[in-house]
């Protein structure tokens, strides 16, 4: 008994020490519904961070959100299921958005800036940024083989989930595996 104790301090305690540190166990028993086809890592693995860019063309690069949980979902104006899914990554933005957690969209490949726009206004998505990833250098350097994926980074910028496919991104197994992954200080 004495040794589970201080197990459960050492984990705690590590928690609290390691704003990375992400509760697996806790986030893979709260997948239900689409969240089982969600992939959690036992370790989190370095991903090469190509750079991108805004909807107008300014360069970016994933550690320009250094510190934060990042939700990274790749997309493309001619996916029918992105277009089902963009809703329910908008409103995990609108519940969830902080300094410490952030939904990212990319449209990865060949997607016209006009096209993506008019994407979003038909759907009403106004929330969520509209990045681009024309030569698909940071979804393939980041392993991504179909559309939508959705890939979830800790603060250090390691991967430590990913998701092929649509899903209920606003659904309360959803939220649950975040607030898991992300631990109580988040």
């Amino acid at each position: 008994m004495k040794n589970l104790g201080l197990a459960l301090l050492y984990t705690a305690t590590m928690a609290l020490a390691n704003p990375g540190f992400a509760d697996v166990a806790a986030a893979t028993a709260a997948r239900t519904g689409d969240m089982k086809k969600l992939i959690l890592h036992s370790e989190p693995k370095t991903r090469e961070m190509a750079d991108f860019m805004t909807f107008e063309g300014e360069p970016l690069n994933l550690s320009d959100w250094q510190g934060k949980w990042l939700v990274v979902n790749f997309w493309a104006t001619w996916c029918a299921p992105c277009r089902k899914e963009m809703p329910m990554l908008s409103e995990l933005q609108t519940e969830m958005g902080s300094d410490t957690f952030e939904v990212i969209t990319i449209a990865t490949s060949r997607n016209p800036p006009p096209a993506m726009k008019a994407f979003f206004d038909d759907i009403g998505i106004t929330n969520l940024p509209l990045h681009r990833d024309p030569k698909s250098k940071l979804s393939r350097g980041m392993g991504v083989l179909g559309l939508p994926a959705t890939v979830i980074l800790d603060p250090d910028g390691n991967e430590v989930g990913r998701m092929t496919g649509d899903a209920d991104w606003s659904s309360d197994s959803a939220k649950a595996v975040l607030t898991a992954l992300m631990g109580p200080a988040s």
